[in-house]
Parts: structure tokens; sequence; C-alpha cells
């Protein structure tokens, strides 16, 4: 079968891939489309470091192929979206709602593909760059028939990094201001998430000017080229500051663009090693600075919920689609992510 592999010098498009059969409490799903997030181009430069040979993709949606023994939630037939959190459901922080921080889902990739007699590991167990994969029942969540696959992929994701990183992590509330800072796939959820939650001021930040009239379908009241003027919109600064692309000058900014009792919300992925400063002092007028994995997710009850949004014509999906292209286009798909062409890619097999 074919599927997108990174080996550590090169990605290829290879069509030698095999997966093996779902195990016990595992599902094996055909993938009809899986976007393109900065994530998977993030392992190819080694920002995220990650073993190889590896199969990409992690934003994924699909039709249930075969269930392993004890699976009942999802059946043969059903579309599934897929998360990337493979949590196990009984650790303590499963228990207390916060799978986002379960220690047995983090740092162990399985090796369930094979080209001819060589193992290959799995993307954020994931691996959504092939026309099938195997995932834990608890990453297989079923969604309506009548989504769109290209969109709903991006439920697993994007959606559930930005909307719930606003909803589950920051909270915000009814008439709060935000900031969004980088407009790609995950600050445009990000925006959305801000409207959902009744934000009253809603300001977009890019260097992009082309970024505009996305940002505000979304949900953005202002847009600006650069952030020396959201205290022009926030004199006192803002409630809520979400740093998206993941460079630590922006961090910087984001903590110096807070009012008092405000939170910067870090999303962007910066090289494992970088470091962010900020004047200690300014903290003490109880701003916060927070870390958010997943959207502090809880995909089982998240998921669905997005999905019902999207069918009520609250949360915007098909938009987030930019441009679809057969898997064979990775490199196109690639290129243009790269140079921001796109909100986000979907590669469709």
């Amino acid at each position: 079968m074919r599927g997108v592999v990174f080996d550590g010098k090169q990605v290829q498009v290879v069509d030698d891939l095999a997966v093996r059969d779902p195990g016990p409490g595992e599902v094996l799903v055909a993938i009809s489309a899986a976007g393109l997030c900065h994530s998977d181009l993030s392992v190819v430069d080694g920002t995220i470091p990650f073993p190889v040979p590896v199969v990409l993709g992690h934003e994924g949606a699909g039709v249930v192929e075969a269930v392993g023994a004890g699976v009942s939630h999802v059946a043969p037939g059903d579309h599934v979206a897929l998360s990337t959190l493979a949590n196990c459901g009984t650790c303590p922080d499963c228990d207390r709602g916060r799978p986002t921080m379960c220690r047995r889902a983090i740092g162990r990739p399985g090796r369930p593909f094979s080209r001819g007699d060589r193992p290959v590991h799995q993307f954020a167990c994931n691996s959504a760059f092939a026309e099938r994969t195997v995932v834990k029942a608890v990453q297989a969540v079923r969604i309506p028939k009548d989504i769109p696959l290209p969109s709903a992929a991006l439920i697993g994701c994007g959606v559930l990094t930005g909307v719930g990183a606003v909803l589950n992590r920051a909270r915000v509330d009814r008439g709060d201001s935000v900031v969004v800072i980088g407009t790609g796939g995950i600050g445009l959820n990000v925006l959305q998430g801000a409207r959902l939650a009744g934000a009253v001021r809603i300001v977009a930040v890019d260097a992009n000017p082309a970024k505009e009239e996305a940002a505000r379908q979304f949900g953005a009241t202002d847009f600006l080229t650069s952030a020396e003027g959201v205290r022009d919109i926030l004199p006192t600064g803002a409630d809520h500051v979400f740093e998206c692309v993941g460079r630590v000058e922006l961090i910087r900014q984001a903590i110096d663009l807070l009012d008092r009792h405000g939170q910067a919300i870090l999303l962007g992925v910066p090289r494992a090693a970088a470091e962010a400063s900020f004047v200690v002092s300014s903290m003490f007028l109880d701003k916060s600075v927070l870390g958010c994995r997943y959207g502090s997710s809880r995909p089982q009850r998240d998921i669905p919920l997005y999905a019902e949004l999207y069918r009520q014509g609250r949360l915007l999906l098909d938009e987030l689609v930019t441009a679809t292209y057969p898997v064979e286009d990775f490199e196109k798909a690639r290129a243009d992510a790269e140079a921001g062409r796109v909100a986000r890619g979907v590669l469709t097999f």
C-alpha cells in the first residue's frame, strides 16, 4: 500500500508499505483524507526528534475496516476521525479527565508498519499518511457519515488543539479579549474557538496581509500585520494571548501584551531546547504562562461535540481545507504549506 515515509534524510511516497492486523483493543482504519500539519514537517526538519524510518501524518479520517478483540464502540463501515492521543484510560491522569497528560501515551512509538522485512515507526500513534493504519481503539472516534472526510480529518489535530486551547485550557469567557499570534491552521481554530466562547474583541496578528480575509471569516474582529498595534486596540492589554507560531521572540511578545490577570497560552512548537525570557516582575500582576498539549482535549467527548457544532453551522471545517492533493503530490502539498499558501492542505487516498 501507499504511504509517506521519512527515512531521516528524505521523504518518499512509497507503494510497498504493509501494516499488521489489529490486535486486542485496536482498530484498522482505511484512511480517506489526512491534513498536512506543521508538526509533520517538524519531524522532517528536526524540530521534533523522532526515530526513523517513520510513516508521517497524524490528522486523519477514514472508514473502519476491522476491529480487534474487545472493541465495541466502533465497527467495520463506521466513519471515524482519528486522535493522536493513545491514552491508557486507567492511570491517575486519565481517571482525573486529563488524558493529554497520560504518561503511558507519550514517548513509546510503535512499529505496526513494515517495508519488506524492516519495521517502520508510527508517528504520533497515528501515521495517517498511509492507505491503512492501526490505532488504539480509544483513538478512533465515530462521526456522522454526512461529514465530508477531508473536513472531518482536521478535527483530530488542528481543531482539537486550537478550539480546545480556548475552551479547555484558557477557558475564555464571554466578554473577554483575545489576541492570536499566527493565523495558520491552529491559529484559525483558536480564532473560531474564541468566537464560540463569546470573546468580544478578537485580534489576529500575522505578518502576511493575505491572511486577513480568512482570519475575519473565522472570528477575528481586528487584523494586524504587527503586534505593535495591539495596544491601540486594547490599551490595557489582552485577557488571553495565544502564540501559535513557535518562535521565542513571539512568546515574549505574547507575555508583554497581557493585561493584569491575563494569560499567555503557548501552542507553537519551537525547537526542543529553545528558551524564552520575560520580565519576572510583570508576572506579579496575576499573569500566567500556560503550556497546552493537544488542546487539553478529551477526544471521545470533544470530537463528537465539534462534529455536531459543524453540522449546526457553528464550527467551520470546510473552510479550513484550502486545497486537496492526491498522496502522490506530497511534495507540492509540503511546498504550499511551507510557503504559507494554505490554511490546511489535505492529502487524499
